[in-house]
């Protein structure tokens, strides 16, 4: 059981900062922000949950039914992640590459300590056992200063596929999709570092402040480390409503608002992007068929365009109406992974891309999300995201895009580029 209290937060910008550095002396934290964006879906603007009570840590093996029997079990909020690799729980496939972070395939817990803002609003939600510390706790957030930031060594960031590497291995997809083994694949390289010492909340606000993403996430599980500045939801559940809303087609923003407005147009109007996003979309329908109520599954929104601070995106939102037949977790493991990450036919695009990539994803093109007392959930797409082993001194940052047979293998990189940027800017603490 838990204890409900309410507070009125007179600056919810400053207090959102305050939380999350608050949030730092806990073995265990998820911290969520909306950035103000706004979402006609979404629940809160900020949430930080933090210090376990009970946990989930497993690798893929039977995963999902392990989630559902937590989560059934439990009935409480739990905050965590699905990597990518649990697509071995769902098909016969194997995560056979180069693992230098080292997660867990699957981690949820139960956190003591919950704080929910909306608005002006925050919901202080404690334990019972440690409901008595609610005003204490409250006291030192709003107190709290901005940590001191030491000096760190310059880290050297490593790309895993070299360009002539990049251009052959797309060439490799291209001729797999001109035989009409996938129509789409998501082909992902990683950025990494090594000996790398860096202090992951600093780094997590300055990816923050030039991204303002609607699904950022500061999560952090002892000395593992995501600090995600992610532009897309992949499955909302709220009620007996699924919510999901892939993102395929991105252009450049400009600071000369004539040329951001052209580039606006262009991937509104691009028959490429276009044929990506729409591919991606029929996907997903397929795949919250496997759960919906007869004739329920709708898309709501096809190809819409939205700016955010580092790039223009081609969004779409699909819904449909949960079978009450089915559990909450099923909903997840139906979809999963999001065919964004993916590609279609999923199962074969997933195939091509695990010989093609050199890294195993884990955490990243996963996701993060929480779950509700009574079973809705919230879960993004880990993109547009930093990965720390403290432990291991690895830093890791991947980014893809859709290959389809429209696809110019020289453009495709260009595009990597301008995803990592940020990724780049906040680590090597330069503009690019």
């Amino acid at each position: 059981m838990r204890t409900s209290i309410y507070k009125f937060i007179e600056d919810p910008i400053a207090f959102k900062q305050q939380l999350v550095e608050w949030g730092q002396q806990f073995r265990e934290i998820t911290f969520l922000d909306s950035n103000s964006f706004s979402d006609e879906y979404s629940s809160f603007d900020c949430v930080l949950a933090a210090d376990a009570f009970t946990s989930i840590k497993t690798d893929y093996h039977n995963a999902f039914e392990d989630l559902k029997q937590y989560q059934q079990t439990t009935k409480d909020w739990l905050f965590g992640y699905l990597a990518y690799d649990l697509k071995n729980n769902v098909e016969h496939l194997e995560s056979n590459n180069f693992d230098g972070l080292d997660f867990a395939d699957l981690f949820f817990f139960q956190p003591k300590k919950l704080f929910l803002l909306k608005g002006n609003q925050l919901e202080i939600q404690y334990l019972n056992m440690c409901d008595d510390e609610v005003e204490e706790d409250f006291n030192e957030i709003v107190k709290s200063q901005k940590s001191k930031v030491e000096s760190e060594d310059k880290i050297i960031i490593n790309q895993r596929i070299s360009k002539d590497s990049y251009i052959y291995k797309v060439a490799k997809l291209l001729e797999h999709i001109h035989q009409g083994d996938v129509y789409e694949a998501n082909f992902c390289m990683e950025f990494f570092a090594e000996n790398a010492k860096i202090n992951p909340l600093e780094k997590f606000l300055k990816l923050n402040e030039i991204s303002q993403a609607p699904f950022t996430v500061f999560f952090k599980n002892n000395k593992q480390f995501l600090l995600s500045a992610s532009p897309e939801r992949y499955l909302k559940k709220e009620g007996e409503s699924l919510i999901s809303q892939p993102i395929k087609g991105t252009s450049k923003r400009f600071a000369d608002p004539i040329e951001d407005e052209i580039s606006k147009n262009n991937l509104a109007h691009d028959p490429k992007e276009r044929a990506e996003n729409i591919m991606i979309t029929d996907l997903v329908r397929n795949d919250l068929s496997h759960t919906a109520q007869k004739a329920t599954v709708e898309v709501k929104e096809l190809c819409g365009i939205y700016s955010f601070l580092q790039v223009h995106q081609m969004i779409s939102t699909i819904t449909s109406k949960m079978d009450p037949k089915y559990a909450t977790v099923d909903a997840l493991r139906t979809t999963f992974p999001m065919g964004s990450m993916t590609g279609a036919p999923k199962y074969a695009a997933m195939k091509i891309i695990e010989e093609l990539e050199e890294t195993k994803r884990g955490l990243y093109s996963g996701a993060v999300g929480y779950f509700s007392p009574n079973g809705d959930f919230d879960f993004n797409v880990v993109i547009r995201s930093i990965l720390y082993n403290e432990e291991r001194e690895y830093v890791s940052f991947s980014v893809g895009s859709a290959i389809t047979s429209l696809s110019i293998p020289e453009k495709e990189y260009e595009e990597c580029l301008l995803k990592a940027k940020a990724m780049l800017e906040v680590l090597q603490e330069e503009r690019l």
